[in-house]
């Protein structure tokens, strides 16, 4: 902003003494009159002088009584122009200007002199509401004599056009304001230095004669370019004409206080609008034009709303210090609100100093319950408490952690930590606090992304391996660092596990050597039964194989000890994502990715473990596919003989009460018995061997199930076809259905006290005849059953032979028994069978055909007796049986395996025989 420059000359027309001067330049006019009277009496410059004071003091007559009296005793343009002003004040236009005139007559040719009486004339017509016209002589003058007193008349027109402008914007007529502004400042030449008025005579004149004042003049010119600049919605550059209008104004100006007034509330307005600049730009993510404008709104007026604004831009805008900085001077501001507070948690957040955060927060929300604006109390609805989101947090930690070991080690201190220990190690890390302090709103109340961070902070790897020599015991770790103990092979194994888990960004590791208290029964009961669990949930199963060489060759891993041991076994099956380390614990075959997707090495294991890729991939536990998870395990080898049983647990997804020292064939019998009372599925019954003490049906050592289970005959879809046609001539579809009723309705076998219920098709004996002795110890017997075909048993027992002409001693009996196996239900053929003849869609599974069953839709007759003619054809082929004995009237036992009896029916009607037989 520049101020106009005044050259104008400086002929004397007012001649009062440094009182006068001073004490009208002070507006004391009392002081003024006084001595203006004393300095020249009978003067008519004194006359003049005190008729103008006496016009400033508003007392008309007396003014137009000195005035007349000066004319009178001299006439020159000072009377003439007193005389005027006073007839002016009076509402006398009229003759106001005829006085000026007369004064212009009685100049004689003085063209200074005319030329201020006319100036003058101008005056008193814009005073006395010709406005355009006082503009319009002054801009005569001007244009007559541009090079000497057109400064003055400038300065005049500048005075009538900010007068009009006040008008203007009183009467809020934006557009005349802009016009009469540039009116102003097109005037002159402009520099940036406030001339001393006071030197300039002529403009003296004109200050005392009419109250003008030339530094409120650009103070108003100054105010109203400001003032329009703003109204045009050019906030930022009224700002700047502001700043530099503070520059340029006197400190009397300043210290006025309409100036002072003015200028609070033309900076709040602005502010104010700068804001809304800075919101409308947030808005639109233009950030930094945003902060421009809130900065330059605090530059007006610190408040704290707009600093809590910049605060939220800056930290939109990733710049955390200097938003916790805006954040604190919103504090500081206005401590009872709480917005500041959110404020300064946003950019503690910003800056990952959560524990402050989470602080900060607390104070917001305590600011917010007790505002006593309920309006602001409202608002608390919206947050989320951090005890709340705490509490949400542990919840999550609890149900990560259930299916998790019970110790884990933490990778990164090589601790060993129990589940109160791994909570209190993520509360102490940045991301619980993330958590809390992230969680603010009930909108960002993401109970998803806790329990994703929850689980993936908790993810853990566990070590397969084999034991060799002393391995470091949890007593070895306990308030230890693993990487702290003495070094010897097993330490450095545990070592190079944890180094590793760490290395590949897991917090936590498990080892069976040190993770479990052996000598605390609980734990160790609980952590067998969890421990296939806990291989199925781990993020990662390292298997380390200290028996294969580095850069070893495809094949290398199938020779390794580790195939053979009964553990690995849950250990293979169960992880999701495996790796196998040779012993410089380098990836096997230089492969980092889950081995599980290799073919070569899923290929290599399938032929050492005997279990097919898909089941290798894809395992599932639990009581199906019994006699092949058997086979699969009965090769292999532990060094206690309860682990046989024990180490199966998982795999078949049963408990058993773990007791070391009970002996392998309880451990096994207990385990068995669990399976098939489970399950109902008798195939664990098909075996060759010593039978247990526990149970004369199940094995004594799980190795019997090395051999390939039996398998019925196979019988193909034309010959069934053939066979069902045989039999419709001979069994009635009655006899077929009530066979097929009557073993759908046995119960599932189960165990009791070490016996075992098992319903049976019971064949009894009516004789048996001593073969020979083979050459293995066995005794061959010749037998004959009721309803079978004559068989021939192979057994260590020896049994006195008996026939219907010489019956076996009382209370002694023997009976082949086939166990009912409820999977004959579901025979193959019938599924198509049904479909073919209701042409509908069936059940995936097999399908019930108990006539009391409602099937949808329900089957025709002819497709229920085709069914039940199926099965009585697979009843009819050969098939594996065992021989129970029973002496004295006591309880049966088994005396022979099921591949020694292998037998054919030869009467369908025996088949009826359907007992349930209690096996000790």
């Amino acid at each position: 902003m520049v101020k106009l420059s005044l050259d104008i000359p400086t002929q004397p027309l007012l001649r009062i003494n440094a009182t006068t001067h001073d004490a009208w330049e002070s507006e004391d006019f009392d002081v003024a009159e006084d001595a203006v009277i004393k300095a020249h009496v009978n003067d008519h410059n004194a006359f003049a002088n005190r008729a103008l004071v006496r016009a400033r003091k508003l007392q008309w007559d007396a003014a137009i009584e000195d005035a007349q009296m000066s004319i009178n005793i001299l006439p020159s343009p000072i009377g003439y122009i007193a005389l005027s002003v006073a007839l002016s004040g009076q509402r006398n236009c009229e003759d106001a200007t005829r006085v000026l005139d007369l004064g212009v007559i009685d100049c004689n040719g003085d063209v200074d002199a005319i030329r201020w009486l006319l100036l003058v004339k101008a005056i008193i017509v814009f005073n006395n509401g010709q406005c355009e016209e006082g503009i319009a002589r002054t801009t005569d003058l001007i244009k007559t004599r541009p090079g000497n007193d057109a400064p003055l008349c400038r300065s005049v027109q500048a005075y009538m056009y900010v007068h009009l402008g006040m008008v203007a914007m009183n009467d809020r007529e934006d557009a005349k304001v802009v016009q009469l502004l540039a009116c102003v400042l097109g005037l002159g030449s402009f520099s940036t230095k406030i001339p001393e008025l006071s030197t300039i005579s002529t403009i003296d004149c004109l200050c005392k004669i009419f109250g003008w004042n030339f530094d409120t003049l650009w103070y108003i010119v100054l105010k109203w370019k400001c003032e329009a600049l703003y109204a045009a919605g050019q906030t930022n550059e009224a700002v700047e004409s502001l700043h530099a209008m503070m520059d340029q104004l006197d400190e009397d100006i300043k210290a006025m206080k309409r100036t002072k007034d003015w200028l609070v509330d033309f900076k709040l307005r602005c502010a104010w609008t700068l804001g809304d600049l800075g919101d409308e730009a947030r808005l639109l993510n233009n950030y930094s034009e945003a902060v421009n404008q809130y900065s330059a709104a605090l530059a007006l007026d610190p408040s704290h709303a707009i600093f809590a604004k910049r605060s939220e831009t800056r930290a939109a805008m990733g710049l955390w210090e200097d938003a916790l900085e805006d954040a604190e001077h919103a504090i500081m501001l206005n401590d009872p609100s709480p917005w500041g507070y959110g404020r300064k948690h946003a950019a503690l957040h910003g800056a990952r100093d959560y524990g402050n955060a989470i602080e900060a927060f607390n104070t917001m929300l305590s600011k917010l319950e007790h505002d006593p604006n309920p309006r602001i109390r409202h608002f608390r609805r919206q947050y989320a408490s951090p005890s709340d989101i705490e509490r949400v947090i542990q919840r999550a930690i609890d149900e990560s952690l259930q299916n998790s070991p019970l110790r884990l080690i933490e990778t990164t201190t090589g601790r060993l930590c129990d589940r109160t220990e791994q909570k209190k190690a993520f509360e102490a890390t940045s991301y619980f606090k993330e958590l809390i302090s992230s969680m603010t709103t009930n909108v960002e109340f993401d109970h998803n992304r806790i329990i994703e961070v929850v689980k993936r902070y908790f993810l853990y790897t566990m070590l397969s391996h084999r034991w060799e020599g002393e391995e470091p015991l949890l007593r070895d770790v306990r308030n230890k660092s693993v990487y702290d103990l003495e070094l010897m092979y097993t330490v450095s194994k545990l070592q190079s596990f944890c180094q590793l888990a760490r290395n590949l960004g897991y917090n936590w590791a498990w080892s069976d050597t040190c993770c479990i208290d052996k000598t605390n029964s609980v734990e160790l009961q609980k952590s067998l039964n969890s421990m296939f669990n806990w291989y199925w949930h781990s993020s990662l199963t390292v298997v380390y194989l200290s028996d294969v060489p580095p850069s070893s060759k495809p094949g290398a891993l199938a020779k390794s000890a580790w195939n053979t041991r009964c553990w690995t076994l849950q250990e293979l099956l169960a992880p999701n994502v495996i790796l196998f380390f040779a012993q410089d614990w380098t990836p096997y075959l230089n492969d980092s990715l889950n081995h599980k997707e290799s073919t070569v090495i899923m290929e290599e294991l399938e032929d050492a473990t005997g279990v097919s890729v898909q089941g290798l991939i894809g395992f599932r536990p639990g009581t199906t596919e019994v006699r092949q998870k058997l086979h699969w395990a009965s090769a292999r080898i532990t060094t206690e003989p309860e682990d046989v049983a024990y180490s199966l647990i998982g795999i078949f997804d049963v408990t058993l009460i773990v007791n070391y020292g009970e002996k392998k064939q309880k451990a096994l019998g207990r385990l068995l018995e669990a399976i098939v009372s489970r399950s109902g599925d008798v195939t664990a019954l098909d075996w060759i061997g010593q039978p247990s003490e526990y149970n004369s049906c199940l094995p004594a050592d799980i190795s019997v199930y090395s051999a390939p289970a039996c398998v019925p005959s196979f019988v193909s879809r034309a010959e069934m076809e053939t066979l069902v046609s045989r039999l419709q001539s001979s069994i009635t579809a009655e006899m077929a259905l009530a066979l097929y009723d009557k073993l759908d309705r046995q119960p599932p076998p189960r165990f009791a006290n070490h016996r075992l219920t098992l319903p049976c098709i019971v064949f009894p004996l009516t004789a048996l005849t001593k073969w020979i002795d083979d050459q293995f110890g066995s005794k061959v017997y010749y037998a004959a059953a009721d309803g079978l075909e004559d068989v021939e048993i192979t057994t260590a027992d020896t049994f006195s032979p008996f026939s219907p002409s010489r019956p076996a001693r009382p209370g002694w009996g023997m009976l082949l028994v086939r166990p009912w196996n409820r999977a004959l239900l579901g025979v193959a053929d019938v599924e198509s069978d049904i479909r073919n003849a209701e042409d509908s869609p069936s059940p995936s599974n097999a399908i019930p055909l108990r006539r009391s069953e409602s099937l949808q839709p329900t089957p025709t007759f002819d497709a229920l007796q085709k069914a039940a003619l199926m099965l009585v054809v697979r009843l009819q082929q050969r098939f594996a049986a065992l021989l129970l004995v029973r002496e004295r009237g006591g309880e049966y036992k088994r005396v022979a395996s099921d591949r020694d009896i292998i037998a054919q029916v030869r009467e369908v009607n025996k088949l009826t025989d359907i007992r349930t037989i209690e096996i000790l």
